[in-house]
Order: structure tokens, then sequence, then C-alpha cells
């Protein structure tokens, strides 16, 4: 009888708290059973040799959306999440945890939700609700502990009005505080998006006179949200949460401003986590792809980039999320005023990270599975199976090539999206294997079928002292 179901050999291994080791790692039942001294003999069903390769913990992506062709609100059938997980597997993501809109009770809607995506993803997932309804915030304590979904998401921005595009109702400040007051009282944290948009709305006015016709493309629609529109909310929110005890994950953080508004609130003693994402590192408002950038928040100036990159590099900032949107690149049609927000991203995580990160700026490996493993797993609750390579951790990794040299094209996009805002980059850094629990679902650089419906629901629990 074998020991073992699988032997990863010959890979150099980032390990918690050592840095790159050269190690063997040996696999039972989906977890990690054993990391063994190169070379050492062990008896398994199969044994891939990796010849150099970095295994890096799997990356956990806390922050997308995951719909059914133009509607991102939840999947509709199995193959809205195999399609989507399949990026998923090639940008080193081996969980994600997607945001689920909705207006009835989400109790009503989970069951559903869970099977269908069950049956298509190839990669483990939680779900966070999006909180906007009477009923819904009354469930805060069931989402919890009976469907180990603890982090719930606001739109700051839903009031007058705005949240119809989604579908959604108008919330107030008062609600913000009922629902952190909520989350502290039943071991949750909210995730807001934060815009002050009422002043949003006296820019959009005037920046929509002075420029009708949208010829200022991404600086105009930078202009009409800009980042203190985001820092205000950021400190509001921060404030609020910590006034009512509760931990808040401020998500997409895409400037200077909201960066330094959400580190004020940590230094007075505000538990605070601080996400951004690749494009806001990468991207801004100069980009030549016009309208295709159009997301909320804006890209923002070269400046604001530098200073994201400057607080990835220091530790301020403890995660990259990617913010995936997979609609198709005909939603952004029409000009930068009628063009949908949003772009695909699961597909690049810790290639753009290795290249533009590592390649470039020298963030260092066990930096980026900090930013895309440790930290997410650790802030979300699932640090109990999964973010680190360590014994009795679930058994997923992204192998990659650091030093691959590689150019992503549109007919090579797997997400159902169809483009990519890195398309015809040339790239360093390139994920050849990703595992879920011990089974390949991208080997050699192939997503693989088998792992269709392979993906399970991870219910998690927060520690309420990280």
């Amino acid at each position: 009888m074998d020991a073992f179901d699988l032997v990863l050999r010959g890979g150099q291994v980032v390990l918690p708290g050592q840095g790159v080791t050269r190690c063997d790692i040996a696999v039972r039942d989906g977890r990690i059973a054993a990391l063994l001294a190169e070379g050492t003999s062990a008896s398994a069903a199969e044994e891939v040799s990796l010849g150099g390769l970095t295994v890096m913990p799997g990356a956990i992506d806390v922050h997308l959306h995951l719909g059914h062709g133009a509607d991102i609100s939840r999947p509709r059938v199995p193959q809205d999440a195999a399609q989507e997980s399949a990026g998923a597997a090639a940008g080193g993501i081996t969980c994600f945890i997607p945001y689920l809109m909705a207006t009835d009770p989400f109790e009503r809607v989970l069951p559903d939700v869970i099977a269908v995506t069950e049956a298509g993803s190839r990669v483990d997932f939680g779900y966070h609700c999006i909180i906007s309804t009477e009923e819904q915030l009354a469930g805060v304590p069931d989402y919890v502990r009976d469907w180990g979904a603890p982090t719930f998401k606001i739109f700051m921005n839903n009031r007058g009005g705005e949240g119809k595009r989604l579908g959604l109702p108008d919330i107030d400040d008062g609600f913000l505080l009922r629902l952190c007051e909520a989350a502290a009282a039943h071991g949750g944290m909210v995730c807001p998006h934060p815009e002050s948009i009422e002043m949003a709305w006296v820019l959009r006015q005037r920046v929509m006179q002075a420029d009708p016709e949208g010829k200022g493309g991404l600086v105009s629609w930078n202009a009409t949200r800009p980042p203190f529109v985001e820092a205000d909310a950021v400190q509001r929110a921060a404030f609020v949460a910590k006034t009512a005890g509760a931990p808040l994950y401020v998500v997409h953080t895409s400037s200077a401003e909201a960066l330094q508004a959400a580190l004020r609130q940590r230094a007075a003693g505000a538990r605070v986590f601080i996400e951004t994402c690749p494009h806001y590192l990468t991207h801004d408002e100069t980009w030549e792809g016009g309208d295709v950038g159009k997301i909320n928040p804006p890209l923002r100036s070269p400046s604001d980039r530098e200073a994201l990159w400057r607080a990835v590099l220091d530790g301020e900032v403890d995660t990259i999320a990617t913010d995936h949107v997979h609609r198709t690149i005909a939603a952004k049609s029409g000009g930068i005023w009628t063009a949908s927000p949003g772009c695909p991203g699961m597909e690049t995580l810790l290639p753009i990270l290795l290249s533009e990160g590592r390649a470039k700026r020298g963030l260092s490996l066990e930096r980026i599975a900090e930013l895309t493993a440790s930290n997410p797993a650790r802030c979300m609750g699932l640090a109990h199976a999964k973010g680190s390579i360590a014994i009795g951790m679930d058994a997923d990794f992204a192998v990659v090539d650091p030093e691959a040299r590689w150019t992503l094209q549109r007919d090579a996009v797997l997400s159902s999206a169809g483009y990519s805002i890195y398309e015809g980059w040339p790239l360093t850094g390139r994920v050849v294997h990703t595992l879920v629990r011990g089974r390949f679902i991208l080997r050699d650089g192939a997503v693989q079928d088998a792992g269709i419906g392979t993906g399970r629901y991870v219910r998690r629990r927060l520690d309420q002292a990280g």
C-alpha cells in the first residue's frame, strides 16, 4: 500500500517563516502529509518531478464577481463557475470568495448558489454576502453561524437611487452602523465599497458638463470620483466600525489618499485590513487602452500607482485581490460615460505579481505568498485549512516558473470576458501547475477538465483576535 497519494519532488518551496526551501512535499487525502528532505525515499501512488520550479501556497482571491453573462450577481449554471475557475487555475488561484448579490434573504439564495458553484468550479470557494435590506441585516447571525459566511459587503454609495444599476435599494450610514454592530456581536467583518457618493454627484455633473462626449476618457472618469471621495468614505467606515467594535476590510484601495486614510484609522486603533488590486498597481489614467480601463474606483494617477507599490513593498497593504468582472469587452462600448466598469483579472494574478512585482521591483516570493495566500486566509477565516504550506493544511499549490518569459494574447484568455488588460504585455513569471487538495487543475500550463466540479464550499470562521 502506498504511504502517500502524491509526492512533489525537486521544488523550491515557499514555507511559512522559513522562506524558499528545497524540499519534497507528500500529499495524502487532499492534505499535506509530510515535508521531506529532498530526495527522501517515500512510497506514493504518483510522483511528479518539478525540476527546480517554485511551489507557492495556492492564491486565495477574496474579491471577485462570479455571475452569468452580463449579470455579475451570482452564477446560474455550473458552466459559469467552470469557465471562470479555469482562469483562476491559470492565475495560481486555488480558492476564491465571490461577492453574492441579491435582495432576497441569503438563506433562500445560498443553497442553490453553492450547489451550482460546486457543480462547476475547479477551485474551492466561499461567499461574501452583500447586505442591503433589513431582512438580510437580520440574517447576519445565521450567515455567520449556519453558513460559515462571516464577511459582509456594503455599498456605501447606494444612495439617491445609485444602486438601481445593480438592482439594490438605498442604504445610509445608520444602516452601516447597524451592520457593523451586528458583525461585532456575531463574529463577522464588514467590507465596504467606500465612496461618498453625494460629493461624486456634484463632481460628475461638473465633469460631464465640461466633457459631455467623454473625450477625456479615463482622466474624466477619475475626475468624477476622485481619491478624496474614496478616502472620506474609508475614514468614515473605519471610524464607525471601530466605534461598533467590528473589524473592517477595505476593498480595492486605489489611491494614496484612501491608503493614508486607512492607515490613520489603523494607527488610531481600528482593526483595518487593506486590499488593493493588480490593475491599480499596473495601470493609471494615462493608459492608452481608454474606455476598456473604466473601473470603479477609477484608475488613478501615476503617483497613486507608485504610492500603492510602496505600500505593498513596505508591508502596509495586507492583501492583493482581483475584483474580477467577466463582462465581455462589448460592455465597454458607447464611450466613457456608458461603458460598464470592471475588468477580468484572475488568470493574471500571480503572473503579474511575479513579473511587475518580483522581476521589476524586487518583491520577494515570500511577500507575494503573504499578499495572495497567508494574509487572505487569516483575514477571511480560512487559515485553519488554507494559505500556507504546512503539515495538515490543504494541499493547495501554485507551482510557478519565476523566470518564464511569455506574452498573453487575446485568443488564449480563459475567462468568459474574452479579453485582458494585459494583452501583449511581455511577462516574466508563469504558473505551470495548480493543485487543489492534491488534484491537478492546471498541469503543464493546460487546464484540466477533470477538475470541473471538484471545488468545494469552505465554511469560514474569523479569528476575532487577528
